[in-house]
């Protein structure tokens, strides 16, 4: 689900929702297992996982949502819209990144109201984030590996983030 309006960042050449989702599209191509929410992008106003969680609770109630995020993401989650609702609403998932370890994540949280039901789960580390694949289209740098050949083609495609720029 990519996110419409980020409300705790601004993103360099940030191409909006709609081409966010049609880089998602591009990347899920080859796998019918998935699909991509428009949920945030067809939205105005902020993305708030809060309201995002609330939505997707109000519309599915049977359903259980859980939320995957990196250490990082999870590490700030006290200061985020709602905290408590998105613990209340979801379950959460984090998987370690760099630098910010399960230990640095409770310690942060400790004192958030459900914070003792975050799971954390092991996986390959594959420390690939969105920014390092924006910077490395910006230097004219080869993102091949990092995202999926129809995400490469359609950033190169648009001219996102400054593809095409100084011979990339």
């Amino acid at each position: 689900m990519p996110v419409g309006e980020a409300p705790h960042r601004e993103v360099a050449q940030d191409p909006g929702g709609a081409i966010r989702a049609r880089l998602c599209d591009r990347a899920l191509d080859s796998d019918p297992r998935f699909a991509v929410s428009r949920v945030e992008t067809g939205r105005e106003g902020p993305s708030f996982t809060a309201d995002t969680l609330r939505l997707l609770s109000e519309e599915s109630p049977e359903d259980e949502l859980v939320l995957i995020m990196g250490a990082d993401q999870a590490s700030a989650l006290a200061s985020w819209h709602e905290p408590e609702t998105v613990l209340s609403l979801a379950r959460v998932a984090v998987a370690s990144r760099e630098g910010m370890e399960r230990e640095a994540v409770t310690r942060r949280l400790n004192g958030l109201p459900g914070h003792e039901d975050i799971e954390f789960f092991d996986m390959p580390r594959l420390d690939v984030s969105s920014s390092l694949v924006r910077a490395r289209v910006a230097e004219a740098l080869p993102i091949r590996y990092l995202v999926p050949p129809g995400v490469a083609d359609e950033i190169d495609a648009e001219g996102l983030y400054g593809a095409g720029e100084g011979g990339g």
